[in-house]
């Protein structure tokens, strides 16, 4: 099978319109059918159920679907690290890794200062994203290691070092009564009024159902805390980052947030090993807060 045929028929399920399909590869419709065809024909199964109005998948094509888009992107990956181990040679940075922005920022400082006072250390660029973009750059070969935060990003198909656990707080605008007390369970905060916690995207874009505010960045969720129009269940080393007029709580069944740093598997890479050995060296008197 080759990767042409894999795009045009990903290209296809996902449109589930051929017509579509081929304006997005920018090739004609009928080329692009024939080749869906000859697939078939090879595979020696029905990929798609086709009417003259619709067109659906056959249980096979579903299958081929969801293992044509982890083929592409493992192909799309090895070219983008090929590339970038090829201008290694011009100047750029050559280990990039990416974190949640405003997470584990203690822990990043160190781990950055640590590695660079290390013999042969290599130029590390730094990538700050949104929640759950992580895995998918570290998948896509836009990265190479990452600082992931259990159990709310996937480790799936990482290799992983524990760097830290740590507790969640809830935050709220500074005076509100709960603010007052030493700790909070969840049940305290799914009955505040008025402060539902937030909605984060999904992997694929989209918002969950839900009465919370949609959020796509810390300073986002921080400003609708301010003004009173959520809340926020967070690891307890956000408290360093908050501003005056916010406020943290311990909440006390609260899943624990355990820090890891995560690459890919089949990782070959001695810079990826050495800043994993790096990271693994600072703890436990470097991480107690990550």
């Amino acid at each position: 099978m080759e990767t042409r045929e894999l795009r045009y028929f990903v290209a296809v399920a996902e449109e589930l319109h051929f017509g579509r399909a081929a304006q997005r590869l920018g090739i004609a419709q009928p080329p692009l059918s024939r080749a869906i065809q000859q697939l078939e024909r090879r595979l020696g199964a029905a990929l798609l159920d086709r009417t003259s109005r619709t067109v659906s998948l056959t249980e096979a094509g579903g299958v081929l679907l969801a293992e044509g888009r982890a083929a592409l992107d493992a192909v799309d990956a090895a070219e983008r690290r090929a590339r970038r181990a090829a201008l290694s040679a011009t100047g750029r940075p050559d280990l990039v890794l990416v974190t949640k922005a405003s997470a584990s920022r203690e822990l990043l400082a160190k781990l950055l200062d640590a590695y660079a006072a290390e013999p042969g250390a290599a130029p590390v660029d730094v990538i700050l994203c949104g929640p759950a973009e992580q895995g998918r750059l570290l998948r896509d070969g836009r990265a190479d290691v990452a600082l992931l935060h259990r159990p709310f990003d996937s480790t799936a198909g990482f290799d992983t070092e524990e760097l830290g656990t740590e507790g969640q707080v809830v935050i709220l605008p500074s005076g509100h009564p709960l603010t007052a007390r030493a700790h909070v369970h969840m049940a305290d905060i799914a009955a505040l009024p008025g402060l539902p916690l937030p909605r984060w995207p999904d992997p694929d874009g989209s918002y969950p159902p839900g009465p919370g505010p949609q959020v796509r960045d810390h300073a986002q969720l921080l400003q609708l805390v301010s003004l009173g129009r959520a809340c926020a269940v967070s690891p307890e080393s956000c408290r360093a980052q908050l501003p005056g007029d916010l406020a943290a709580v311990p909440v006390l069944d609260a899943p624990a947030v355990t820090t890891v740093i995560a690459w890919p598997s089949h990782s070959r890479s001695r810079a990826v090993a050495d800043l994993v050995r790096t990271a693994a060296r600072l703890q436990p008197e470097a991480l107690d807060r990550t």
